[in-house]
Order: C-alpha cells, then sequence, then structure tokens
C-alpha cells in the first residue's frame, strides 16, 4: 500500500460519534444517495460495502433484506456499528470487519451484487491507492456486478471552507494546490483533520473504466449547490417534489462539478 492513512483512521476513531450523525446533517446527500441505489440496485443480494463507517446506509440496507458485508478501517466506527447492528437484531444480515479498502484479503467471497465505497476514494490522495480500491472491490463482485463509489469534487467544496475554515483562504500555497492537484501542499497541515484528495469530475469516469468497468451514471449529490439548512427543513410533499427536480438534473455536467460530492455508478464488466 502507499499513503500511510494512520492520521485519517486516528481522525475518525475519535470523531467516530460525531460521523453517526453526519447525515442527519446533510440530508440531501442522503436522500439523492438513496434515489440512485433505489433505481440501480437489484431488489435482493449482497452488499460489499467499503467505507461503512457506523452504519447509516448498512442498517437500512440490512433491514430491507440486503446481505451487507460491512468494512471499515476505524475500529471505533466499527464498534458502534456492530452495537446498531445487535440492538437491531440483523446479526444475521450484517458482517462488520476491520480493515483497510485497499486490502479485502479477509473477505472471502467474491460474488457480491454491488460493492459501495462511500468514503474511502476521497482520502486516498495517490491515484494508485484509489485503482487499488477499485480493483480490490471488483475482485469481490460477481460478473456484472454493480459499484457505487464516492469523490469529493475539487470545485464544490469551497463553500463549506469558507463556512466552517474561513481563514483556509490565507493558506494561499495549500489553496492554489487544492486547485491544481487536488490536495493541499503542505499535508502536515491537515495531519490530525481532514485530510483527503478532491476529484476533477473528468477523472472519475476514466478510473472506473480502465479498472474493468462500464460506467452508468456520473452524478452531483448536491444538485444546484442546494444548502443544507434551506433543504433539510422541507417536509412532505413539497420535500419530495424539490427532490424530483434536483435528481432529475443531477447528472447535468454543470452540476457534477459544482456538488461537494459526486457519486459514480458502474457495473463490472467482463
Amino acid at each position: 500500500m502507499g499513503d500511510d492513512t494512520s492520521d485519517i483512521r486516528q481522525f475518525y476513531n475519535e470523531s467516530a460519534e460525531k460521523e453517526g450523525s453526519r447525515l442527519e446533517r446533510h440530508q440531501l446527500e442522503r436522500d439523492m444517495t438513496w434515489r440512485y441505489l433505489d433505481k440501480f440496485l437489484p431488489r435482493r443480494g449482497k452488499i460489499l460495502e467499503i467505507g461503512c463507517a457506523t452504519g447509516a446506509y448498512t442498517i437500512p440496507l440490512a433491514k430491507r433484506g440486503y446481505t451487507v458485508t460491512a468494512i471499515d478501517f476505524s475500529p471505533q466506527e466499527i464498534e458502534i456499528c456492530r452495537k446498531k447492528v445487535k440492538d437491531e437484531r440483523l446479526e444475521q444480515k450484517v458482517n462488520c470487519v476491520v480493515t483497510d479498502a485497499r486490502d479485502l484479503s479477509a473477505v472471502t467471497e467474491n460474488d457480491y451484487d454491488a460493492g459501495l465505497v462511500m468514503g474511502p476514494l476521497y482520502h486516498l490522495i495517490l491515484e494508485e491507492d484509489r485503482r487499488m480500491v477499485l480493483q480490490q472491490a471488483r475482485l469481490h463482485l460477481k460478473n456484472g456486478g454493480l459499484i457505487f463509489s464516492v469523490f469529493i469534487s475539487r470545485f464544490g467544496i469551497w463553500n463549506d471552507v469558507m463556512k466552517n475554515l474561513p481563514h483556509y483562504i490565507e493558506f494561499q500555497k495549500d489553496v492554489k494546490s487544492v486547485i491544481n492537484e487536488g490536495k493541499d501542499a503542505d499535508l502536515a497541515y491537515q495531519k490530525g483533520n481532514f485530510r483527503g484528495y478532491f476529484a476533477m469530475p473528468e477523472e472519475i469516469t476514466p478510473l472506473h473504466e480502465k479498472t474493468g468497468f462500464k460506467t452508468l451514471a456520473l452524478a452531483g449529490i448536491e444538485a444546484s449547490g442546494v444548502r443544507d439548512e434551506i433543504y433539510n427543513v422541507l417536509k412532505g410533499k413539497r420535500r419530495e417534489l424539490w427532490l424530483d427536480l434536483l435528481f432529475s438534473i443531477s447528472t447535468e455536467k454543470s452540476i457534477v462539478g459544482a456538488s461537494k460530492h459526486i457519486l459514480y455508478i458502474g457495473q463490472k464488466a467482463g
């Protein structure tokens, strides 16, 4: 394996409880992701979830009847996920495993209907590591199996950076490095914090296709840059109608680059 990601593991170990409520704060990300899962997943089957965190998708998928192998490299997050599985009496549906996404040798099955890679790819700053994750996922999918992978957009992050880290703009070397290379110039600045790789939309499809996937969709999850505080308060039919609209435009090229998260859906080619 390439990059030493022990600092990222420590970050998630220390923020495991907060990570558990992240999608309650970012409901459009959650709702749009479910729209794509509902559209492409088979009605039943086996799912390999790589980067499950504390089980925000794991538990609902298991409740829907899927068998899930839930993987994360954070022991603290896996412990929380296991507790949720036990509390919901889903032990027969979910197997939780602590391992690095770049090495899935602990997973012995290779007939999964779908692989969900919902986090690891935007923490791996080396292309060889991102490619390794996709290769590992592909090995464990059946022919025709689906992959759902998420990236953070290089151009869609700045609203959050301005809101949460307004001082970051003063680190001009890092700002320019993110724009030009997708990562901070001084990685020491991010040690112990969120450290990641921010992707260009046009690199995502080739990365998957070179690894042996046929592209089905590339979508911007936060379509039109809708902010959480605006979307989260919507209720009932009105919320559904807005979600319908945002889903319908989420694959437009201008939307994909401007969204914070970019979702790729592909199928394992023979």
